[in-house]
């Protein structure tokens, strides 16, 4: 065991009231008022019309690009420096996914880019905010429109982050979000779609409950998904979600005492926010200059008992995807070069961020 992991969740009082609640109420599967409360309440936080829950993100992410008919014969953009989910979800649907590069800054996906691959078979983009820093939205909504695309914005890493004083999650057509064990709120496993377009949420419910019909029992015109979030995980995202101001602000704390840490030493680079954006921080992270250092500080912070985790592969680099002669060079530099450190809310023993900082002092 670590004395300090990379993650784990803050969990309270109000959480537990909450599971024993639906518990109780016999209401543990797909139905329960929890699921309802939760999905209001979300929409209500980010201020978008519709909600509606799943059982994780890459069913949120899979739902969403079926709603609005991606399928076999159809390209859809992603940034191969991201989680492999992301691109799964394509694959699901019979699409081939098109990888674009990032940016060294904000370690976003690169609108220009973007921009050099569209072809006649571009339907959608999936915009990605890695660790929770935003993309840049208003210049990859122009690609978008002028283009005649489709976003989905996956926001699995960032809610609470924000563009322009708006919330990820509200620019594209459709956004996802995770609440897996290690998001900044959780539900254990869980997701959320939103969208102001309602239409498309209708898509998204009748898919994600098998297809049913609306006002006929057991009736199925198409073929749908088991995709539904439980009422047990939605009493848990309530409670979280009712905290998520405090969970943010501890996140900020402790990207500022890993700032203040590492204020001063050469050859590294914490990530932080860049431009008129508010960044969550679901990861605290760092790029070092010298990629033979990575693994040596994360053997160094493994032996001090502090877990830590490298950067994302490039998606394009797993065999499963391994097609094409692209390069993307920036992508590969930081899969190389980035550890996450620990970042959850709970935690309060700033002695980690001296550890880390001494152990880079002394391997520099």
């Amino acid at each position: 065991m670590f004395k300090i992991p990379l993650y784990k969740p803050s969990l309270g009082y109000k959480e537990r009231q909450y599971l024993i609640e639906a518990y109780d109420s016999s209401w543990i599967s797909s139905k329960g008022k929890f699921i309802s409360l939760f999905e209001e309440r979300f929409a209500q936080y980010l201020n978008i019309k519709h909600a509606t829950s799943v059982c994780n993100g890459t069913a949120a992410l899979h739902l969403s690009l079926l709603a609005l008919g991606i399928g076999p014969g159809d390209e859809v953009i992603v940034p191969t420096f991201t989680y492999v989910a992301s691109v799964n979800a394509i694959a699901y649907t019979g699409a081939t996914p098109v990888f674009v590069d990032s940016l060294s800054d904000t370690l976003q996906m690169d609108p220009e880019d973007v921009r050099k691959k569209i072809s006649s078979r571009t339907r959608a983009i999936i915009i990605v905010h890695i660790y929770g820093h935003p993309c840049d939205m208003n210049t990859l909504c122009r690609i978008a429109i002028d283009n005649d695309l489709f976003i989905i914005e996956d926001s699995s890493e960032a809610i609470g982050s924000t563009y322009d004083s708006k919330y990820c999650g509200t620019f594209g057509d459709i956004a996802t979000f995770s609440f897996f064990g290690n998001k900044t709120i959780t539900t254990g496993e869980g997701g959320m779609v939103v969208s102001n377009d309602e239409p498309l949420m209708n898509r998204i419910f009748r898919l994600k409950g098998q297809g049913l019909v609306a006002g006929r029992e057991y009736w199925h015109d198409i073929v749908g998904y088991n995709y539904r979030m439980t009422n047990l995980c939605a009493a848990i995202g309530l409670a979280q979600l009712e905290r998520i101001e405090e969970i943010l602000e501890k996140k900020q704390r402790i990207a500022m005492w890993y700032k203040e840490g590492f204020h001063g030493l050469r050859n590294i680079r914490f990530h932080d926010q860049i431009g008129k954006v508010s960044h969550s921080y679901w990861m605290c992270s760092i790029i070092l200059e010298n990629v033979n250092k990575r693994d040596l500080l994360r053997k160094s912070l493994l032996n001090a008992g502090i877990e830590t985790r490298p950067f994302f592969h490039p998606v394009h680099t797993m065999p499963m995807y391994e097609y094409g002669t692209s390069s993307f060079p920036v992508a590969e530099t930081l899969s190389l070069c980035g550890i996450n450190l620990p970042s959850y809310p709970d935690l309060t023993n700033e002695d980690v961020v001296f550890v880390v900082s001494e152990t880079l002092k002394a391997i520099y």
